[in-house]
């Protein structure tokens, strides 16, 4: 990791861990980006929702933590692309098994998850969630405004 953020205040891993993928996008950002490299352009329209400025930010993160690398090349227009390094797939290795616990114990077992713990993108980026309510791409819930939801769009147990 090129920066870090909070020398010394780390209780174990998972909070370092956490603190270079925190944010509501990163972990959309990160996935995008295993399929293939992507200019800025093409992963907004993959992260559905985030805002350019917001987008910007987390790439500039996650490009100085050693997770992404941006890509610039000497043409006309300027062409740039963003693609995940050695210790962003590794990254993306690790979140495997938390999508999958998520999948499993948040959404309930839906399928095509595309092998990353994530599930696929639909047109619109709305798929139906368990409890009727809407799920966004990305496995954030939606909408619904369905008291088996928290304010935190985690299901809940019943």
């Amino acid at each position: 990791m090129a920066t870090v953020r909070r020398p010394g205040a780390y209780h174990c891993g998972i909070d370092a861990a956490m603190d270079v993928i925190g944010g509501k996008w990163k972990v959309l950002i990160l996935w995008a980006l295993d399929e293939r490299a992507c200019r800025f352009g093409e992963l907004r329209r993959q992260v559905s929702g985030v805002t350019e400025k917001v987008l910007a930010s987390h790439l500039r993160e996650l490009e100085e933590d050693g997770i992404v690398h941006r890509e610039v090349y000497d043409e006309v227009p300027p062409r740039v692309e963003y693609s995940l390094t050695s210790l962003g797939v590794l990254l993306n290795e690790a979140l495997a098994p938390l999508g999958a616990w998520g999948r499993e114990h948040v959404i309930g077992g839906a399928e095509g998850d595309r092998g990353r713990g994530f599930p696929p993108a639909s047109p619109d980026g709305v798929a139906e969630s368990p409890d009727g309510g809407a799920e966004r791409k990305g496995g954030h819930l939606a909408g619904g405004g369905s008291s088996s939801t928290s304010r935190h769009g985690l299901l809940q147990r019943p």
